[in-house]
């Protein structure tokens, strides 16, 4: 195992949400089931679509706000119930702003921090509709960055999924695996 700079070292530390501090409560099958339910209303077979690739049907078929709100609904009720992951008890500790962006819509993540009493930690939030495109585009997390005011050499992005590794690489930001850290188990 290769010695990384621990987080603190950076200028800021960004967070991704769902599955990094904490795990939504949400059926993303049933979110899916909705979601093609509204594209189905329109006369539009969304049909084999996974749920992000609904998104861009949705942009081009202008049903982009209706199809967003049938997923932050979901998102919303699935942050009030979440559970908290051990890195979570990190946030409060840095001496560095932080940050948390996320393929969530904001007011989840927003929700998701209050439930945990993670919200007075956090300066800055950017959600999946704070911003014209989504991750794996670099934007969101430049955004984030841009709200704390530090560059994107300075900063850390810590996340759980290929798509924060290749966001992180794309904004020229450094990226921790939440694989990557031990947690012990009681």
């Amino acid at each position: 195992m290769t010695d990384r700079p621990s987080l603190d070292a950076y200028d800021a530390v960004v967070y991704d949400l769902d599955g990094t501090l904490v795990r939504l409560d949400v059926d993303w099958n049933a979110v899916a089931r909705d979601a093609v339910a509204r594209f189905d209303a329109h006369g539009v077979d969304a049909a084999g679509y996974d749920l992000w690739a609904m998104l861009d049907l949705a942009d081009a078929e202008g049903l982009h706000d209706e199809l967003e709100a049938v997923i932050a609904d979901h998102e919303r009720e699935g942050a009030r119930v979440s559970a908290r992951l051990p890195l979570a008890d990190r946030v409060s500790s840095h001496e560095v702003p932080v940050g948390v962006c996320s393929l969530n819509c904001e007011a989840s993540v927003r929700l998701a921090l209050e439930a945990h009493d993670l919200a007075d930690w956090v300066d800055a939030v950017v959600g999946r509709d704070s911003v014209a495109t989504r991750k794996p585009d670099p934007e969101p997390l430049l955004t984030t960055l841009r709200g704390i005011d530090v560059a994107p050499g300075r900063a850390v992005f810590v996340g759980d999924s290929p798509r924060d590794r290749t966001t992180a690489e794309r904004a020229g930001v450094a990226y921790r695996s939440v694989e990557s850290f031990r947690f012990s188990v009681d």
